[in-house]
């Protein structure tokens, strides 16, 4: 009997359950000490000792929060050749088959049905984008994965404790009770956000242990022990390694008895971008917007993404990775103070929750605006000073999210941004509380507290975000 079988993937300990988890995993080891006398037990007598450096010891450091799976065995220390570059640990099992089916029994009161659903079949999707492995949901009857939101005292020995502390846990293959994933109910689940505990990033993590999945040392990996939120969720190549060492890369595609030639529809779920694609240097910009933190530039279905400051790798990438069920075509974005994230394209809005859509198309007509489309959309402010704005040609309107209604039919004049041209394509707002607008290839910098653009502007946007070499461009035409 392996060590890794005698507890469950207990996750996302806080400080105050540090002290259960490790009554609970010493009564355990206790316990298999007893009834297995025989066996050489120096791994679960090392682990037993009250101060080692294991995961369930009793020091009351534990910040931030973290899973309360044991670290073992380190393969990265292994002698052995063969192990000696792997990062990933594996607890053992796997499934033996490639269609899993999943049932949820009971659901989180601050989230929908219905988003709940959304996301976990998300969580189960990076996992079947790199594998064989297909998931489908059943209402009824046997299924191999059983998915729950539960409370306290559940029928397996590893009780919730509330708000905080113990997040989740999970069973791994090959165990009495393979598949079983559950959830603390009290706990704050949001979605795509960090203003409570992010569902999205937690299920897809337990999802990794009931696959069979141990902790990674690497520190960004969806696998390791420490729960960080990051925006969007993806697996490092690290998860990707050890999700394909057990069941192997995804099977390619039965060939079509008619070859395809629309090459742009082939493409549409890959982040390769053909060369006749959009290029930074080259191009202006539907919308941009400052999204968790993170600044993004939409241009004909695709997004580049800057993170402090820096282009990531791997864009410009198609939109729909991020959104699915975005417009084409994106006119302006914003993201609104509860983390929502809104999306206006001619006439008609939506509304995401991260990555999941909310809600929508709606009509700007149901917002209080005659207007065909608006151009550039931002929240601009301070604390209780912020304010969201609409802007489209020389004209502006104030606008609250949360009754989602403008203040007042009445435009107002982009006379009241000094300095800022009257047709702008995209604004935003930087960390520092700085505005910056766009038109074409240039942006203007305006100055929160004077109210007015600063000195030395428009630049180029391809030169100063992209860091392109470009030759020297009129500006005469833009004043």
């Amino acid at each position: 009997m392996h060590v890794l079988t005698l507890l469950p993937a207990l996750c996302l300990l806080g400080a105050h359950a540090a002290p259960l988890a490790d009554r609970l995993f010493r009564h355990k080891i206790q316990y298999y000490l007893h009834e297995q006398p025989q066996k050489d037990h120096s791994l679960l007598q090392s682990l037993y000792q009250p101060h080692t450096k294991g995961l369930l010891s009793t020091h009351s450091s534990w910040n931030p929060p973290r899973c309360g799976v044991p670290d073992f065995p380190d393969l990265t220390n292994s002698s052995g050749g063969r192990n000696r570059y792997k990062r990933f640990v594996l607890s053992g099992g796997r499934w033996d088959k490639s269609n899993l089916t999943y049932k949820i029994i009971r659901f989180p009161w601050q989230i929908s049905k219905a988003k709940v659903k959304a996301t976990l079949a998300e969580a189960l999707r990076v996992w079947s984008e790199v594998t064989p492995l297909t998931f489908t949901e059943v209402q009824e009857g046997r299924s191999d994965i059983i998915i729950d939101f539960t409370r306290y005292w559940h029928g397996d020995n590893l009780p919730f404790d509330g708000p905080g502390g113990i997040l989740a846990h999970a069973f791994f293959p090959k165990t009495h009770r393979e598949g079983d994933v559950h959830f603390d109910y009290d706990e704050a689940w949001t979605i795509g956000n960090n203003l409570g505990t992010d569902l999205l990033q937690v299920a897809a993590h337990e999802f990794g242990h009931m696959l069979g999945l141990q902790h990674s040392s690497v520190s960004k990996s969806l696998m390791s022990p420490f729960y960080t939120f990051r925006y969007p969720l993806s697996l490092s190549e690290d998860d990707k390694n050890g999700i394909q060492y057990l069941y192997g890369a995804p099977r390619p595609p039965t060939p079509s008895p008619t070859p395809r030639v629309e090459a742009k529809q082939e493409e549409i779920d890959s982040n390769e971008i053909p060369n006749s694609e959009p290029n930074a240097c080259s191009t202006d910009f539907d919308a941009v917007s400052t999204i968790r933190g993170e600044l993004f530039f939409f241009k004909s279905g695709y997004v580049w993404r800057l993170r402090g400051g820096k282009l990531q790798s791997g864009y410009p990438a198609l939109a729909s990775r991020h959104w699915r069920g975005i417009p084409d075509i994106v006119d302006a974005a914003f993201e609104d103070s509860v983390g929502n994230i809104w999306f206006f394209h001619g006439s008609k809005f939506w509304v995401f929750d991260g990555k999941l859509q909310a809600s929508g198309p709606f009509q700007l007509s149901d917002i209080g605006l005659s207007v065909s489309h608006v151009q550039a959309a931002f929240m601009f402010g301070v604390n209780k000073n912020k304010k969201t704005y609409l802007f489209r040609g020389g004209e502006y309107w104030r606008f609250n999210p949360e009754t989602r209604h403008v203040e007042s039919w009445h435009s107002r004049s982009m006379g009241d941004w000094r300095g800022v041209p009257k047709n702008i394509d995209a604004a935003f707002k930087d960390e520092q509380g700085y505005a910056y607008f766009v038109q074409g290839r240039h942006y203007w910098k305006f100055d929160p507290v004077h109210l007015r653009v600063l000195d030395g502007y428009p630049r180029l946007i391809s030169k100063d975000f992209f860091n392109c070499e470009t030759s020297p461009v009129s500006i005469n035409a833009l004043r």
